[in-house]
């Protein structure tokens, strides 16, 4: 059996690979959008070129099923980077990084032998033909190439279960060859389905709720509601790392700020007592909409889920419903706490929203919370308030930030 040293000398004998690296992108759901599927596609192209534009100037060649992200001077590296980039845009299930090389056994022999060069364990080789007047079946080309790499390496053949499996797709124009890959996000892409507004806390919910909207094709703002002048800026500094992190998903994303403390003690003052909480999140939503409008969005976003909390019971969140005319999205609403976290682990914003900060929500809130919510109840308050001119005046407060991802 051929060692290391000697495997790695045969492959350096081999004529170099005559191709280029690249990443092949495999799509989701957008592939099932029937006649709308070039508008969906068109979408997706331009948000990975919109993405990449920090890395590499790309070219996103459409086929059936697959793009293939091309760059001038590409490098091994450089590849690399873009298709870690790329697996973040949704409405792609796969980001590989594949070498590109002629259409001929030969070719795709020698890129093949690349990939495997160092590596240890058993393998496969899988071909998928999308051009079928390849002289060779797929399966033939699976033995000739496997063969190939068994006398170069002497690594077994494991046809389940495998080490590593060398996948091999033969297109229109070229070959593709890789191995392993980077799963993507899935969904729609980003800017299909509109554009809506996230009532964004510093908590772990509502990030969730965005990725969760950007990834069925919501373009998404962010609206934070800070205590201040009665609380410091921490929770602006949170909700502004965590748009920041979430804006890896769709690029361009805006905070909008609401210095809210002042509205707060207003209500606590109007004898809202343990209406008070809802009554504030009503006047939030109220003030999201204005905004809303103003933005062009067609919806509001909550991390609401059913009966996580007091002010989340089929009672109060039906009033909340009843503060705006907006539909009110809630992509959580039939998650527990440890499914939410485990959304939040896997997008990396867990980690900043558990930072201690001074929640708004909390800020002049009553001991207890009602828990059945009055509509009545509620808009007596808010005609005492004069809520309408309320949310004008805090929306018109609002402060505009652009946290971009990949920022420091």
């Amino acid at each position: 059996m051929p060692t290391l040293d000697t495997a790695t000398e045969a492959v350096q004998a081999q004529t170099p690979v005559d191709g280029e690296p690249c990443v092949l992108i495999k799509l989701g759901e957008v592939v099932l959008k029937g006649k709308n599927r070039e508008l969906f596609e068109r979408r997706l192209a331009d948000n990975v070129r919109a993405a990449t534009r920090g890395i590499a100037r790309v070219d996103v060649i459409r086929r059936h099923g697959v793009f293939i992200v091309r760059t001038k001077d590409a490098t091994v590296e450089k590849i690399d980077a873009l298709a870690e980039r790329i697996s973040d845009v949704m409405g792609i299930v796969w980001a590989h990084r594949a070498w590109r090389v002629g259409k001929d056994v030969e070719s795709v022999e020698r890129a093949a032998l690349e990939l495997m060069a160092g590596r240890t364990g058993s393998f496969a080789v899988r071909t998928k033909r999308r051009d079928k007047r390849f002289p060779l079946t797929s399966t033939e080309l699976d033995r000739q190439v496997g063969g190939k790499i068994n006398d170069v390496y002497g690594l077994p053949v494991k046809l389940k279960g495998p080490d590593h499996t060398v996948s091999i797709e033969i297109d229109r124009d070229e070959a593709f060859v890789f191995s392993g890959g980077l799963p993507g996000q899935g969904g729609l892409p980003v800017g299909m389905s509109g554009r809506g507004l996230v009532l964004m806390s510093g908590g772990i919910d509502s990030p969730v709720a965005a990725y969760r909207m950007m990834r069925r094709g919501l373009r998404v703002d962010y609206l934070h509601f800070s205590g201040m002048p009665f609380t410091g800026p921490e929770s602006i500094y949170k909700a502004y790392a965590l748009v920041r992190e979430l804006d890896k998903f769709q690029g361009g994303s805006r905070l909008f700020v609401v210095p809210f403390g002042k509205a707060q003690q207003q209500i606590k003052s109007s004898g809202a007592d343990k209406l008070a909480v809802i009554a504030q999140r009503r006047l939030m939503l109220k003030t999201g909409e204005v905004l809303a409008h103003r933005l062009g969005g067609g919806t509001l976003i909550t991390g609401d889920a059913l009966g996580q909390v007091s002010s989340q019971t089929l009672t109060n969140i039906t009033a909340l419903d009843d503060a705006v005319e907006l539909p009110i999205l809630r992509p959580l609403i039939g998650m527990d706490k440890i499914e939410i976290m485990d959304q939040a682990r896997r997008i990396r914003t867990l980690s900043i929203s558990e930072l201690p900060d001074e929640d708004c929500c909390t800020l002049l809130a009553p001991r207890r919370a009602e828990t059945r919510a009055k509509i009545d109840d509620l808009r007596q308050i808010e005609k005492r308030l004069d809520v309408a001119e309320l949310a004008d005046q805090l929306a018109e407060s609002v402060q505009e930030h652009r946290p971009v991802y990949g920022d420091s």
